[in-house]
């Protein structure tokens, strides 16, 4: 957001090899626990994947234990915002308790080791957004990062050591194996936004759901944003 490198929202990291990242979602099915990711990582699941490419978007395909899921994203063209668009067809022959959970990690400037200690989280409970700032940042201590989704009814945590567990990974977080997330922000956290949504899906149905991430100039600019792009 604005400056490149001392302004990073996310985690990138130069490695081609191990291929880390510092976002993820997830597909769990609530009654059996059995849980993989939309797209090949970090999660895994037993099937192909499907990836296409175009101007400005990419779509992950997959089928897994009868849900079928397209994972599109892209960014506006004129914001500072990034859509995670999660559908989900039933397939299965059976009605489905199912949740999606989206994950990402948060930097605030240019390396995630400087900024993490420094980084503050809470919830505006007027649009249900989680709000992260780096209030230490020299140049950009009133940019306001956030992370969002439209349904009502979901669990959140921005605490990273909760979601991911002691000596965890993304491949089998520690999330994945509780019913729900704490609902945990404030300050001194291994920072992150973990956004969960449980929600029926009868057989042959079709359910979307729209995650969002981005930043503003400051909490009013973001405030803007997340009002101007929610549904």
């Amino acid at each position: 957001f604005e400056n490149a490198h001392e302004l990073r929202l996310t985690p990138w990291n130069n490695d081609p090899l191990s291929d880390t990242g510092g976002e993820a979602c997830y597909i769990r099915d609530e009654e059996t626990g059995h849980f993989w990711s939309p797209t090949p990582l970090p999660a895994r699941g037993i099937n192909p994947y499907v990836c296409r490419h175009g101007f400005g978007y990419s779509v992950f395909e997959h089928t897994e234990d009868g849900i079928s899921s397209e994972l599109w994203t892209y960014v506006a063209p004129n914001a500072a915002v990034k859509f995670t668009v999660l559908k989900l067809r039933n397939e299965s022959g059976r009605p489905r308790r199912l949740s999606a959970t989206a994950y990402a990690e948060w930097v605030l400037g240019d390396l995630r080791p400087k900024t993490a200690m420094h980084i503050t989280s809470v919830i505006n409970p007027a649009n249900g957004a989680l709000y992260l700032r780096n209030p230490y940042s020299l140049e950009f201590a009133d940019r306001v990062a956030f992370f969002q989704t439209d349904d009502l009814d979901y669990t959140f945590t921005c605490d990273r050591t909760e979601f991911i567990g002691r000596n965890g990974t993304l491949r089998d977080p520690a999330a994945m194996r509780r019913a729900h997330l704490s609902g945990k922000t404030g300050a001194a956290l291994d920072p992150c936004s973990a956004i969960q949504v449980p929600f029926d899906l009868p057989d042959g149905q079709e359910h979307e759901i729209i995650f969002r991430l981005g930043a503003g100039q400051n909490v009013g600019d973001a405030d803007t944003l997340v009002r101007r792009f929610s549904g």
